[in-house]
Parts: C-alpha cells; sequence; structure tokens
C-alpha cells in the first residue's frame, strides 16, 4: 500500500514537495525552538557552579544576581571593605571573591577583582576557569579579557586597553591616565564571563585616582563601586578601594548554606542581602517561563498550520482523482482500501517532512552556532535527537494520521458510478 501511494504521490509531486517542505519548515521551527529552550535552559542553570552563597548591598535577590553574575543593570548600593572582612572570617567560608563593576571596556562590563576569581569561579559542571593565551593578573594595570570581547574588540595579550566610567557603550569620560595591558585572554564558556573585561582591585582604585585608603577627590561618582558608605570605622591602609558590588563565596560545606544566609541577612552593621544562586536562578527561569511558553505555543500553531496545508492538498486533490479512486474500485480494491491508501499519503508526506525538517534543522544549527557563539556568546551544542524530540516528531506523524482521516473519510464515501462520471 505504502508503494501504491509513493507512486500516487509522485504522479502529483509539485503539490507533494509543496506540501512537504510546509511540514518540513513546521518541524524545523518546532524542533529548533524545543532545542534552543533547552540548551538556554542549561546554559542559564550552568552560568555559576560552586558558588555556595552570593552577598551584596540590601537589594532584590534576582537583582543581586542579574548585576553580579550576568552583569545586567547596576546595584544602587555597595557593601563596604569592613563587611566583606566580616564575610571573610565567617566560618566554613572556604575561599572568596570580592567584586566590583561600575566601567565598561567598549560596552563591555569591567569587573574588578582578585586572581581568586581565576582560581576558584566555576560554571557549568564545576567547570574552572582556563585562559586561552596569557595568565592572570599580576600588576595593578593588568587586564583579562573574556572570549567574546577579545573576538569582538580585537584584543590580545599585550594590547593596550581605556577604561571607561560607567556602563554602557558611550562613555564621555575615559580613564585615561593610567595605561591597562591585557595580561591573558579567557576560553569560552557560554557564560557572561566571555563578555566582561577583568582588572584588579588596585587597578580600581588607580583609574578613579585612590592610592590605598585615601578616597577619590571626584566626589561624583555614581556607579556601583562609588564611595556611598560612611567609611568612617575603616582602616585606612586595609583595602585597595573603599566599596564593593558583591562578594562570592564557597563554603566547606554546602548544608551550612541555609544557616549562614540567614545570619549575613541578619548583620547588624550593615544591611546585607545573601542568595543562593542556585535557587535564585530557577526563580528567575520560573519568571521568564511565561515567554517561553508562550514561543512554544507558537510553534504548535506553526505545526498545526503545515498539518492545515496538507489537509487542504488532499482534499483538493479528490475531485482530480474520483476516475482513479473508481479505477481501483473496478480492479477490486475495497472502500477500506482506498480509506488505507489516502491515511498511507499522509503518512508518506509527513515522515518525509519530519525527515526534511529534522535534516533542516542540523544544517541550520551547523551554520548558526558559530555566529551564536561569536556574536551572542549563546553556545548550542550539535547533539543526537533526545527524548523530548523524539516525543514531539511521534506527535507530528500522529496529528497528520488524524488529518488525513477526514480527506480518507471522503474518499470511502466516493461510489463506482460517482467515480466514473466525471463531473465537470
Amino acid at each position: 500500500m505504502f508503494k501504491l501511494a509513493l507512486y500516487s504521490l509522485l504522479n502529483r509531486r509539485s503539490s507533494a514537495i509543496l506540501t512537504v517542505f510546509a511540514i518540513a519548515l513546521s518541524v524545523l521551527l518546532l524542533l529548533g525552538v524545543e532545542r534552543v529552550r533547552e540548551q538556554v535552559r542549561a546554559n542559564f542553570a550552568n552560568t555559576v557552579s560552586g558558588t555556595d552563597i552570593i552577598v551584596g548591598a540590601r537589594t532584590g535577590q534576582v537583582q543581586l544576581l542579574l548585576s553580579s553574575v550576568f552583569h545586567i543593570g547596576s546595584m544602587t548600593n555597595t557593601l563596604s571593605w569592613n563587611s566583606y572582612e566580616y564575610l571573610q572570617e565567617l566560618p566554613q567560608v572556604r575561599w572568596h571573591i570580592p567584586l566590583a563593576l561600575g566601567d565598561s571596556v567598549g560596552g563591555a562590563p569591567v569587573v574588578a577583582t582578585t586572581n581568586d576569581f581565576f582560581e576558584h569561579f566555576q560554571y557549568g559542571s564545576r567547570q574552572p576557569l582556563e585562559f586561552a593565551t596569557g595568565e592572570h593578573f599580576s600588576g595593578p594595570t593588568d587586564v583579562v579579557v573574556g572570549a567574546l570581547v577579545a573576538s569582538q574588540q580585537g584584543h590580545e595579550v599585550g594590547a593596550g586597553i581605556t577604561i571607561a566610567h560607567g556602563a554602557g557603550g558611550i562613555s564621555f569620560s575615559q580613564h585615561d591616565t593610567h595605561d591597562f595591558q591585557v595580561r591573558g585572554v579567557l576560553k569560552a564558556t557560554g557564560t557572561p564571563v566571555d563578555k566582561a573585561v577583568y582588572i584588579p582591585l588596585e587597578g580600581l582604585a588607580l583609574v578613579h585616582d585612590e592610592v590605598t585608603g585615601t578616597p577619590a577627590t571626584d566626589s561624583g561618582h555614581d556607579h556601583d563601586h562609588d564611595h556611598a558608605h560612611d567609611n568612617e570605622h575603616m582602616d585606612e591602609h586595609s583595602s585597595p578601594t573603599q566599596t564593593l558590588s558583591a562578594v562570592l563565596l564557597g563554603l566547606e560545606s554546602k548544608p551550612y548554606a541555609i544557616r549562614m544566609q540567614r545570619q549575613i541577612n541578619t548583620y547588624t552593621m550593615e544591611p546585607l542581602t545573601a542568595i543562593m544562586p542556585g535557587m535564585t536562578l530557577q526563580q528567575l527561569w520560573q519568571t521568564l517561563s511565561v515567554f517561553e511558553q508562550a514561543l512554544f505555543v507558537i510553534t504548535i500553531l506553526v505545526v498545526i498550520t503545515g498539518l492545515l496545508g496538507m489537509l487542504t492538498t488532499l482534499l483538493a486533490s479528490l475531485r482530480e482523482r474520483r476516475r482513479e479512486m473508481a479505477v481501483l474500485r473496478a480492479v477490486g480494491a475495497g472502500p477500506g482500501t482506498i480509506f488505507t491508501l489516502l491515511v498511507s499519503e499522509a503518512v508518506l508526506l509527513t515522515l518525509l517532512g519530519c525527515v526534511a525538517g529534522v535534516v533542516g534543522l542540523y544544517a541550520a544549527q551547523l551554520i548558526a552556532a558559530p555566529l551564536l557563539a561569536e556574536q551572542l556568546g549563546l553556545s548550542l551544542s550539535v547533539t543526537g535527537l533526545q527524548a523530548n524530540e523524539w516525543a514531539l516528531l511521534g506527535l507530528v506523524l500522529i496529528a497528520g494520521i488524524l488529518v488525513s482521516l477526514f480527506p480518507a473519510w471522503r474518499a470511502y464515501k466516493l461510489s463506482l458510478a460517482d467515480g466514473l462520471t466525471v463531473k465537470l
């Protein structure tokens, strides 16, 4: 029966090809959106790994996460160096990474930190940061750039960099008093690390005209590491910069994180916010899930449109195929055979559309993956079809069979006499 259905489709190849193309395009969009959704979710969840607590000034949990990890938005308050020293002395703290934000290089955020960032920060499945070329800081004017910044702005080891005041692509205040030089370029991670420029905390003090323990003369700095706090109790020689945007903490024991989070949130010397990044990431993703579901619904509607196109084609061809049906009935084919023939044609069209859609998916991914990685820092791995993708293909095939039942029933109802008399 499938052989007969194939010959019948070949006899009507033009309409069959258009139907297969419509279904293939629908399947490509459906699987493409599903694959991007799953991999973006995985990349999103793997942005930070091994960091047990993130601490910042009193603010919302999502805002602190977006600012410290994704470098989106800005912190309205900062935490003092005294609070950072308090965090270092907490029991169970195995390592700590200070972060100060607020400047930029060609629109890329500048993150002032220490070499502990390159030693302890992890992403994905506990993957450490690695250098593509060069190494970590060795002086206050050294710079380490992320992979995406290096490729987009052409930074190489030894190149000079000028830090700009404030975030964003355009700045009217350039910190060109001190010459910074690229010391290292990080390997691509598929995370916001690729989109940032890293300088030592001491370098941050230099660009804002600070010597150790001496405030900048420009009192108008209005960004994350601005001197917003009263530091009258601070040891004048204790810090290379007087305020921080956030601190990443790694603990000796993960179960201790909840207790420590409560302890930090109730710190009386300064209002602080401590978050556990894994839980906050899930909370943030749930917030974005509405858009994810809306996009998925749109792709389902596109698939339905493709299947309705197949239904229209089969129905439109029935009038022209009445003589064919009559001949089949005349040579002994029963109504069930005619019914099965129409269903078989629909199954073949849907199968060919699914196969073409999967081939198109891999072709599009092979072409688009390098561009997405280079332009957006979005890592899309080319993998085999996953269980959920096979399930979607199965649903498309079942939907194709269901759609074919109506034209098959119409063909079933055609009588031999009606078929032998062609109606013009």
